[in-house]
């Protein structure tokens, strides 16, 4: 699990290395804008085989949140071109799914409860980090069936969650960022200003 939560990015590795220019913005494209959704669908695609060399069950796991997050999709309102693309990545997946769990036998309910999980920690980390405030993780799996935990900041760098989670009275996290200040008219001056860019230590306290 604990891996499964650390590598479901892992398909955006060599991406955020070198990310290509939203020229409207001057900006790197993120995963929220990416210029086309057949690129945007290889990175989730390639994810769980990268895992698979660790662990199968993390790859079962990462490929469960990739698919879940474009099962969301309403695929009525998408240009048909689109709709394919994401019906062919579903199949796939399911058919990845399908052989995986017959290798591991893995528990289908447990399976679920953890793919609950992951898309849990994925969302607060998101909360923290672009910010998304106020923001509502639902159906979060709980001792006693599923609930809804809140996080809203409460200061600069700080975020109340409820109900509280954790064992400790506070936890502290932290990430490392490399910060581009300006706007880029080209690929060559955007890579060459993130290779430069130092190292950010970006520290955050969750709080009761």
């Amino acid at each position: 699990m604990c891996l499964a939560a650390c590598q479901h990015d892992i398909g955006w590795a060599e991406w955020d290395l070198q990310p290509s220019l939203n020229r409207r913005d001057g900006r790197p494209h993120s995963f929220l804008n990416m210029p086309d959704l057949a690129t945007h669908i290889e990175l989730w695609r390639a994810a769980p085989d990268k895992v698979l060399t660790q662990s199968a069950y993390a790859a079962l796991l990462v490929s469960m949140h990739g698919a879940a997050l474009y099962a969301r999709r309403d695929l009525d309102d998408l240009p048909e071109a689109d709709a394919t693309l994401i019906r062919g990545y579903l199949d796939s997946e399911r058919e990845r799914q399908t052989g995986l769990r017959a290798r591991l036998d893995a528990d289908e309910a447990q399976l679920a409860r953890n793919q609950r999980l992951l898309w849990t920690w994925d969302s607060m980390s998101l909360a923290v980090c672009l910010p998304w405030d106020p923001h509502t993780a639902t159906r979060v799996p709980a001792a006693d069936g599923e609930v809804d935990v809140e996080m809203r900041s409460t200061a600069p760098d700080r975020v109340r969650v409820h109900p509280w989670p954790f064992a400790a009275p506070e936890v502290h996290v932290h990430c490392e960022a490399r910060r581009l200040t300006e706007r880029f008219g080209d690929e060559r001056e955007l890579k060459a200003a993130l290779e430069t860019a130092p190292l950010e230590r970006l520290n955050y306290t969750l709080t009761q």
